[in-house]
């Protein structure tokens, strides 16, 4: 018998499942980023705390982001753009669930490549009011060697696009406040 590895402990994700059945106050989670104008349009953003199984929790090290804009928009390009990060989010965490619904059913990868591109109009930003302010559409395509079927790995694809977070949160309305301390 092969043992598949593909790197993610399933066992601890089923077993969290089960233990949140019983205890779903636990499974509310915070998410915190803190961002700091730097100058122009460029910002920095740290990730480091966040709150979840009911306390304050912490990552491993803090992750530092850059944004700004290209040069193209008479900025200084020390970072990718805001809108760019939602990509990074998306890929990423559709990434994370193939390997995992991979390493659930049993299925080895040997590479999984997540190309994601947006269309987007800028003259939303610009100002003018009849085009959107974000993307009109993303595309994403995956390129998966794994010893599996097509089918097989088409399957993968919808069982990570169904439980993603970033993609549930960019394809259903999420309420969002902003206000000034």
């Amino acid at each position: 018998m092969t043992t598949i590895s593909n790197g993610v402990n399933v066992q601890a994700l089923l077993d969290a499942r089960e233990a949140l059945k019983d205890a779903p106050e636990a499974a509310q989670f915070t998410w915190k980023a803190t961002s700091t104008w730097q100058n122009g349009v460029h910002s920095t953003t740290r990730i480091q705390n966040f709150y979840g199984l009911g306390q304050e929790q912490s990552h491993k090290n803090e992750t530092v982001f850059d944004a700004d804009h290209p040069a193209v928009f008479a900025a200084e390009d020390n970072g990718v753009t805001p809108i760019e990060y939602l990509l990074v989010g998306l890929a990423s965490c559709l990434t994370a669930g193939v390997a995992s619904v991979a390493q659930n059913r049993g299925i080895q990868l040997r590479s999984v490549e997540a190309s994601v591109e947006g269309n987007h109009d800028i003259r939303g930003i610009l100002g003018d009011t009849d085009v959107r302010n974000g993307y009109n559409d993303i595309k994403v395509t995956f390129h998966i060697d794994a010893d599996a079927t097509p089918q097989e790995i088409e399957a993968l694809v919808a069982q990570s696009q169904k439980r993603s977070a970033v993609f549930d949160a960019l394809t259903n309305p999420t309420d969002v406040t902003v206000s000034v301390a």
